[in-house]
């Protein structure tokens, strides 16, 4: 990858001026002006998502800097380079290869003379079997019982992509129940183990490690109540165990035995790792086949990401959109608006995924960054958000880039809700582009009253004035099936490697979120202790002592 700082490109400059140029102008203008607006501003994907970017302020001669901005950081050699195994992960020495645990070619795949193709064939066989057993009662709690209950316990990627897809795709759920557990607070895993009979339970350990700290606390816990039980013995622990980790001495620590092993890799990243074996939950709670459709669906996309000319480029173009407004606008933020309350865990999903990739302020230059990284990513499903945060995107002070995403068939066709919901999600991406002015309203008023208008009702009217020009992606998806939720996901896995490559950074590393760790473990020692804490800031040693005589 070449190591370009966008701002010194000619391209950034371009931006820069053309910014100026047409940053006061309003969506309504845009329309005005381009009759085939839509035409020229959308892209039908193989008939499944038709994407819709036309709600946003840009023109043509925008999209053609962001294309030559692309250009010039040397995006299509970077996604190349990706492909091929190069070692990107530079931090870690490391190749990014998410892209491969998806990958149906028969051609085998070697990085240092390892064949990387045999080792996923192999995990893929044995996350059949595992399934194909649980699934169809074969396998047996240590009292005979047949497993009912799946509990995933892992956190960050371990949790996040799995708990999305298995909740995303509840229509194609079989008999057992899923359960997640992540947060180190106790009150979530003895939440789960009051639900369920452990007899009947398989619990998956997932860390890469296997010495992540809220896993393996919430682990042992869990172990423990089997300990607890009458003629459990220790050789019963892999009846309802199964690791997903890379450090198989540490799961033997555990108790459980190697045939209940599944590897993970170091050249996929937590937050990309639903793909691999991390996904056994979802190949337990969808089926086999279904696992494979959504590995399928998001093979589609990477040939699309990696073949299909920047203009045309799904991923590229939403994320040079998302560039535009991160880094000339200033935005900061963006909303993931899902309209399918199936996927009501999309946006907590993309929130890491992005966030974790891209908030990054030392470029692969090794120099602080002197302009904006990632955004900041949230959002919530469907007309909830219109009844909460949606009051601040019409009305309040801050611009919004938002992606709206909605299925045109629903698996639910319960009387007239869809059409409803579609009628909430057309509406909110047309009041957010177009507004409506205290003229409009006035027109309004006086053809309602008929009359002209009140003194009184024409001082208030102000109040419900509306500017629009807030920008939003439109995505229409035929329906949430495994194949176009693995389409979307690897959507927004690409959109982020573009981001990040014009960022400038490193997207696969994830340093930050190792200070908390290391600090925690430091502050854990000093909280077993009685003495008074004196090592930290007034505010910790403040926060500590106060705990120490409360608790």
């Amino acid at each position: 990858m070449k190591n370009i700082n966008p701002i010194e490109t000619k391209s950034w400059n371009k931006l820069q001026k053309h910014f100026l140029k047409i940053k006061d102008f309003h969506i309504k203008d845009f329309f005005k002006k381009d009759p085939d607006r839509f035409k020229n501003f959308s892209l039908n994907f193989d008939d499944l998502i038709l994407f819709d970017y036309s709600k946003n302020r840009i023109t043509q001669k925008t999209m053609s800097y962001l294309i030559k901005l692309a250009k010039e950081c040397f995006l299509k050699q970077s996604i190349k380079s990706m492909f091929n195994g190069n070692f990107i992960n530079v931090t870690e020495n490391q190749p990014v290869l998410h892209t491969l645990l998806r990958n149906f070619s028969k051609k085998n795949f070697f990085i240092d003379g390892e064949n990387l193709s045999l080792k996923i064939n192999k995990t893929l066989k044995k996350i059949q079997s595992i399934s194909f057993s649980i699934i169809n009662k074969k396998w047996r709690g240590y009292t005979g019982e047949p497993i009912t209950d799946i509990v995933n316990v892992g956190i960050g990627g371990s949790d996040l992509g799995p708990f999305m897809v298995t909740e995303s795709l509840k229509p194609y759920k079989n008999h057992l129940n899923m359960h997640f557990i992540s947060n180190i607070d106790g009150t979530q895993v003895i939440e789960v183990l009051n639900k369920i009979n452990i007899k009947s339970t398989v619990f998956l350990i997932a860390s890469k490690t296997f010495t992540t700290q809220e896993t393996i606390t919430n682990a042992k816990t869990i172990r423990n109540y089997f300990f607890k039980e009458k003629k459990f013995l220790k050789s019963d622990i892999s009846k309802h165990f199964i690791a997903l980790s890379m450090n198989k001495n540490e799961v033997k620590k555990f108790g459980i035995s190697e045939k209940n092993f599944l590897p993970l890799w170091n050249w996929v990243g937590g937050r990309y790792s639903l793909w691999s074996a991390i996904g056994l939950s979802i190949a337990l709670s969808i089926g086999y086949k279904n696992f494979l459709l959504l590995l399928k669906g998001a093979k589609r996309m990477d040939d699309h990401f990696l073949n299909a000319p920047l203009k045309k480029n799904f991923p590229v173009l939403l994320g040079l959109i998302s560039i535009w407004y991160n880094n000339f606008f200033l935005s900061e933020t963006e909303a993931i608006l899902v309209y399918d309350q199936y996927m009501h865990k999309f946006s907590s999903y993309l929130q890491q995924l992005s966030m974790e990739s891209n908030g990054k302020s030392i470029d692969r230059n090794k120099k602080n960054i002197s302009f904006q990284t990632g955004p900041i990513i949230w959002g919530e499903p469907g007309t909830n958000g219109q009844h909460s945060f949606y009051q601040l995107m019409h009305q309040g002070t801050k611009l919004i880039p938002s992606d709206f995403i909605i299925p045109i068939h629903s698996h639910n066709n319960c009387n007239n809700h869809h059409i409803k919901l579609l009628s909430h999600f057309f509406a909110q991406t047309r009041s957010l582009a177009f507004g409506k002015s205290l003229k409009e309203l006035k027109k309004d008023l006086k053809k309602k009253t008929n009359k002209k208008l009140n003194n009184k009702k024409n001082n208030f009217l102000m109040y419900q004035v509306c500017l629009g020009n807030q920008p939003t992606n439109s995505m229409l998806v035929k329906k949430i099936t495994p194949y176009t939720l693995g389409l979307l996901i690897s959507l927004y896995e690409h959109k982020i490697f573009t981001q990040g490559v014009i960022f400038n950074v490193f997207s696969f590393d994830q340093w930050g979120v190792e200070l908390g760790k290391n600090v925690a473990k430091d502050i854990l020692s000093t909280l077993k202790k009685n003495d008074f804490c004196s090592s930290y800031d007034s505010s910790t040693n403040g926060l500590i002592n106060y705990y120490k005589k409360n608790k």
